[in-house]
């Protein structure tokens, strides 16, 4: 499990700590405060310096091949660094109680490259830009390169002894063959019931959930009590969102941290205190550690008083006056007043 967290040069953070993570991790803060990009953060860091994370992590920002509109026509390793500025190499450093200090630094540098064809690495390049230079990816000692030419990734890559698992969901993604899949390992695993108990606490009617492909896709589907089963997908988003998050938490091995942005879409807020607390069952069920993030004041309210002080830990990011950005982790008591008060928290 992750104790601490530092980011310095990565996307909106100039020098940015994160103090006292627990078990559950709640990130607050208003918008472009930076808290995808710390979930992202993570996700590298998790990688052991695998220059092909930071290609997922466009891919999750929706850089993808076959979009015309994400051809990249400026420097392309620019977006990564603070103030666009590739001078000061980026460092994620986490204290990990397990692993102990990990230090991940990406900076640019030359290096010869082996070539990996473009629909493999999952994005899309100018080619036009010949003079990009190579990032140089070191985990504790131990480096990789990543490089663009003429519409290729190319990586030298290191064996990498990958340190913890990271599984991150940003919001609006979907994925039905995903979800199936896991499902059906879930299954095999005879643990397939933790989805449906997550299912019932929207839909008390639902009695059973199974995945097939008769609609040609491979897809969840549910009983609740109709002549014919009706697909997940049509049950609203609710379902959807609590699906992917327990499926996620299911499916990763013990000692993974679960990322998921924007957890309380699609939930009403009257259920949100029955959804902690069983994202905090499953937590422990398979040893793992959650970080999300809300801009739902019922959220965090209903994580307080659902979860225990010593698993639970709130965090805010903010804007400073110097137009850098802080986390300030909050203290049971002081989530307390906060809320008592109606104090702005989100």
């Amino acid at each position: 499990m992750l104790t601490q967290l530092k980011i310095r040069n990565y996307r909106g953070f100039q020098d940015l700590t994160m103090d006292s993570l627990k078990a559950i991790n709640l990130l607050a803060g208003k918008n472009n405060t930076g808290k995808t990009s710390l979930l992202e953060a993570v996700f590298l860091l998790s990688g052991g310096g695998d220059p092909e994370m930071a290609l997922n992590t466009n891919v999750l920002r929706g850089l993808e091949v076959g979009k015309k509109s994400t051809v990249v026509i400026e420097p392309f390793w620019k977006r990564f660094f603070f103030g666009l500025n590739m001078e000061d190499p980026i460092v994620i450093e986490g204290s990990h109680a397990s692993h102990g200090q990990l230090t991940l630094e990406i900076g640019p540098e030359r290096q010869s490259t082996i070539q990996i064809p473009l629909d493999i690495a999952k994005i899309s390049i100018a080619t036009n830009q010949m003079n990009v230079p190579s990032l140089s990816f070191q985990f504790n000692g131990t480096k990789s390169f990543l490089k663009v030419k003429r519409g290729d990734v190319e990586i030298n890559h290191t064996p990498i002894t990958i340190p913890f698992t990271a599984a991150i969901l940003l919001s609006g993604k979907k994925g039905n063959l995903e979800e199936s899949h896991r499902l059906g390992e879930l299954r095999q695993k005879k643990q397939g019931d933790v989805v449906l108990e997550a299912l019932q606490i929207i839909e008390p009617k639902l009695k059973s959930i199974e995945e097939n492909s008769s609609s040609g896709e491979p897809m969840i589907w549910g009983d609740i009590g109709l002549s014919e089963l009706v697909p997940l997908a049509a049950m609203g988003e609710g379902m959807n969102r609590i699906a992917r998050i327990v499926l996620m938490i299911a499916s990763t091995p013990k000692g993974s941290v679960v990322l998921v942005d924007e957890i309380e879409n699609g939930l009403h807020h009257s259920i949100l205190p029955d959804v902690w607390r069983y994202i905090d069952k499953l937590a422990q069920k398979f040893d793992t550690q959650i970080i999300a993030t809300t801009h739902s004041y019922e959220c965090i309210e209903a994580a307080h008083e659902s979860l225990n002080a010593e698993r639970f830990s709130l965090h805010r990011l903010e804007n400073t006056p110097e137009k850098t950005n802080r986390c300030v982790t909050i203290k049971p008591n002081g989530v307390r007043s906060l809320i008592h008060h109606n104090l702005e928290v989100r």
